[in-house]
């Protein structure tokens, strides 16, 4: 497995202070993208906070996703999260360990009162003194937030007085990309109120890591509630790992209604799904992969993306357009860049896969952010990426109309079926997940391929009617 160290560094600790009329909470931030280019230390907002404890006990189950490894727990090593100021709304994203959870707090323009939010992101620190401190807020204290350096800070030529370092392993970086890929693929599926919520989530099994490993559940809207259903009946959303909801119980007393989002019900065994529990001003998302020994990036869902030259070039126009808006509008975006609908939805996946955008469940539509690691790795080290490039390179597909045959590299031949446009193949692969985790590397080499070859032949039949 390909890793490396990823180093954040801070001026100083985040950290909550008395101060006079209340407490102020300081997030410091590391290096990261805004309008302007790569800052050090971007400065987001400065004001208050309207619903103090809500927000803090939201900042903690984000930290806690950041901090787990929810399937075959080891020592804990993760990135901070990360803050994106998207103008009117603050959010913050962190990824389990295991890369199986993905977590986002949004602070909405209702959740807080100060100047203007700007636009950039970057990691945040949230240390463990920081977390003693946020636990401790009480209901009816007034809160400031600072994001980024002080004014005076933001003027210094001091170096960092605090650096961390972090291993990232590249499958970290292909499941949180692929987490928002297959966050657009849900709908909304039930929606519970504030008790009704509260009860259905106290009442889920807390089995530690062997409940992670008891297969998936499955739950069913019933009136104002949900109930357990043993198979995967039309409406019914997948809960895989249900103890990986964990998170949510910090903030379960402040929530107002919980609403759960998933896709289809097909004849999977199981699914990925979102989980999110509306605030006063704010939102807090999990989203939990198919199987809690399941991370996110196995499932192969921006690989038709990344083939495509057409979505490549079509990715570069559309990162032009973007302003860090909270919410990306596909009509819009077609206006403005002469491509079909089709054709930016396929380049906002691409950008997807590099951290530029990311992808809102509530609001059905993806939102611009810049992550702040070199997720080109995502591509460079995506294994049936990299194998299916080097049979086409090998010549090692022959296309035949609707059927492909792609010679393996141990001489063994594979027979690749297009059927409407779904690819399947002869290989184990397919027999055992019947693309249910993406196309495997001998569909995806045919699909490159074919791509490569229209051109050819447009070309060829248009010489052709010259002569």
């Amino acid at each position: 497995m390909t890793r490396s160290l990823q180093a954040v560094a801070y001026r100083q600790p985040s950290v909550l202070e008395s101060a006079a009329g209340g407490q102020r909470l300081g997030l410091e931030t590391s290096q990261g993208v805004t309008p302007a280019g790569v800052e050090d230390h971007p400065r987001f907002f400065t004001g208050f906070l309207t619903s103090p404890q809500v927000a803090a006990a939201g900042l903690l189950a984000v930290a806690d996703v950041a901090a787990a490894r929810y399937y075959q727990p080891q020592l804990r090593a993760s990135l901070d999260p990360v803050v994106t100021g998207n103008g009117d709304r603050l959010r913050f994203e962190s990824f389990s360990g295991c890369g199986g959870v993905y977590a986002r707090l949004d602070v909405l323009g209702a959740g807080l009162d100060g100047a203007e939010v700007g636009h950039g992101t970057t990691n945040v620190d949230v240390n463990n003194p920081l977390r003693d401190a946020l636990s401790r807020i009480g209901t009816d204290d007034p809160l400031h937030l600072r994001v980024g350096p002080e004014e005076l800070a933001v003027t210094t030529t001091d170096g960092p007085v605090v650096e961390k370092k972090v291993p990232l392993p590249d499958r970290w970086l292909r499941g949180f990309a692929e987490a928002q890929v297959v966050a657009a693929g849900f709908d909304l599926r039930a929606e519970l109120p504030a008790a009704e919520a509260v009860r259905f989530l106290r009442a889920l099994p807390r089995g530690g890591a062997r409940g992670a490993s008891v297969g998936p559940r499955w739950v069913v809207p019933a009136g104002r509630s949900l109930r357990p259903t043993t198979r995967p009946v039309p409406g019914a959303v997948c809960l895989p790992g249900p103890d990986r909801l964990t998170a949510l119980q910090r903030v379960l007393r402040h929530a107002t209604a919980l609403r759960v989002y998933g896709p289809a019900i097909g004849s999977q065994s199981a699914a990925a799904g979102a989980w999110e529990v509306v605030l006063p001003g704010m939102r807090l998302t999990l989203t939990l992969s198919p199987d809690a020994s399941r991370g996110f990036s196995g499932e192969g869902g921006v690989l038709d993306a990344l083939a495509t030259d057409e979505a490549a070039a079509d990715a570069e126009l559309i990162s032009v357009l973007l302003s860090w808006e909270p919410r990306i509008d596909t009509a819009d975006l077609a206006g403005a860049s002469g491509l079909t609908p089709e054709r930016v939805r396929a380049g906002l996946v691409r950008l997807g896969t590099s951290g530029r955008v990311g992808y809102d469940t509530a609001e059905a539509a993806y939102f611009h952010r810049e992550l702040p690691y070199d997720a080109d790795r995502v591509e460079r080290h995506n294994p049936r990426l990299r194998s299916a490039r080097a049979l086409v390179a090998a010549g090692a597909v022959a296309l035949e109309g609707t059927l492909a045959t792609v010679t393996a590299e141990d001489g063994h031949a594979h027979r690749v079926r297009d059927e409407a446009g779904v690819l399947s193949c002869s290989c184990l692969w397919w027999a055992k997940y019947r693309g249910g985790r993406g196309p495997c590397k001998h569909a995806l080499a045919v699909r490159m391929a074919r791509r490569g070859a229209a051109p050819e032949q447009e070309m060829a039949r248009i010489g052709g009617g010259a002569r």
